[in-house]
């Protein structure tokens, strides 16, 4: 009887699978400018929830069926990148968030994103990473919530919640840079 249970592994293409919606996120990235642009952000939020979506599920899945590869590792945070910093720069457009809180932010995520490729490993995300991703996320949807979507009220307070999620995704966007600079200098030290 045990002889015929399949195993999932075995017969599951994982590394595509999950790879793939790794790429699925990247290639969401143009509609949700276009969307932007359009002022269209019904589809907006719909296409970054997505996008939210298939980033828990490839490391969800990478991690259940221990599918962990450099590729995977420097093509997930790139596709972070790719799929916030074009709304990043939309809240500047509407006059959301001061631009020179998304220059310090595009530059920390390009300088240790470029950091981390160099690793063999890929350099995986720390939890304090994880955190500032999941609140730029957070608060970008919250920024630009469709007015659509409820009464004057309860938009102003979806916003303000928003705005105050910014503010800790810039506090440990700027933290986590300087943890990973100083360890970067302990590492050379050595």
């Amino acid at each position: 009887m045990k002889k015929k249970i399949m195993n999932s592994k075995r017969f599951v293409a994982w590394p595509i699978i999950i790879n793939g919606l790794t790429l699925s996120r990247i290639i969401l990235g143009l509609p949700i400018i276009i969307s932007l642009t359009n002022r269209n952000n019904d589809v907006f939020i719909c296409l970054i929830l997505i996008a939210g979506l298939t980033d828990f599920l490839d490391g969800y899945l990478a991690r259940k069926y221990d599918h962990k590869s450099v590729f995977g590792a420097r093509l997930d945070p790139l596709a972070d990148k790719i799929l916030l910093v074009g709304p990043m720069i939309w809240l500047v457009h509407d006059n959301l968030v001061p631009l020179w809180a998304i220059w310090l932010i595009i530059s920390r995520e390009l300088l240790i994103t470029s950091w981390r490729s160099d690793k063999t490993s890929g350099g995986p995300a720390s939890i304090q990473g994880k955190f500032k991703t999941t609140f730029q996320f957070t608060s970008t949807i919250l920024l630009l919530w469709p007015k659509s979507w409820g009464t004057i009220n309860t938009i102003n307070i979806i916003n303000k919640i928003g705005y105050i999620s910014f503010w800790i995704a810039f506090f440990l966007t700027l933290s986590s840079a300087m943890k990973y600079i100083f360890n970067q200098k302990e590492t050379h030290q050595n």
